[in-house]
C-alpha cells in the first residue's frame, strides 16, 4: 500500500470508530441490550486498532527507508574513496613501470609496445592499433624482452 491508500483507509477506521463510538454512548443512554453494546464496541476497537496498525507500519516504512538511504549515501561515498584510491595507485603504477622501461633505454615506440603488452594486447591487435605491421611490432617487442 502506498502512503494515499494508507492515510484514506485510516481515515475510513478513524470515521467508523468515531461513529461507532458515539452510536454506542447513545445506545447505551437509552439502555440496548448489554451485546449491541458489545458488538458496537468490538467494531470501535477494531477498528482503532487497525489505525494503530497502518500508522505503525507507515512509520516502520518512513524509519527504514531513512535507513537505507543514510546506507546508500554510506556506501557512494565509500566507493568513491575506492575510485579515488585506485586511481593513485594506478597512477603510481603506470610511473613505476615508466620509469623502468626509461632504465632499460627503450624508444618511445617500444614503450608504447610494452604498455599494450603488459594491458593484455596481442601483437596483431598492437600492430593494427598503432598503425604498424606486425613484424615491426615484433621486433619491438623482442627488442624489449631482451
Amino acid at each position: 500500500m502506498n502512503k494515499k491508500e494508507r492515510l484514506f483507509i485510516s481515515i475510513i477506521l478513524l470515521l467508523i470508530a468515531g461513529f461507532t463510538t458515539f452510536d454506542l454512548m447513545t445506545d447505551l443512554k437509552e439502555g440496548v441490550a448489554w451485546w449491541h453494546a458489545a458488538v458496537e464496541g468490538g467494531v470501535a476497537l477494531v477498528a482503532t486498532i487497525g489505525v494503530f496498525f497502518l500508522l505503525r507500519g507507515t512509520f516502520q516504512l518512513q524509519k527504514s527507508l531513512q535507513q537505507e538511504k543514510t546506507l546508500s549515501e554510506k556506501l557512494w561515498k565509500e566507493s568513491f574513496q575506492w575510485k579515488e584510491n585506485s586511481k593513485r595507485y594506478i597512477e603510481g603504477l603506470s610511473q613505476s613501470i615508466e620509469q623502468q622501461l626509461n632504465e632499460w633505454s627503450l624508444t618511445r615506440s617500444e614503450k608504447e609496445v610494452a604498455f599494450l603488452l603488459i594491458k593484455g594486447l596481442s601483437l596483431k591487435e598492437i600492430a593494427e592499433l598503432r598503425s604498424t605491421s606486425e613484424k615491426t611490432t615484433r621486433t619491438q617487442a623482442t627488442s624489449i624482452y631482451s
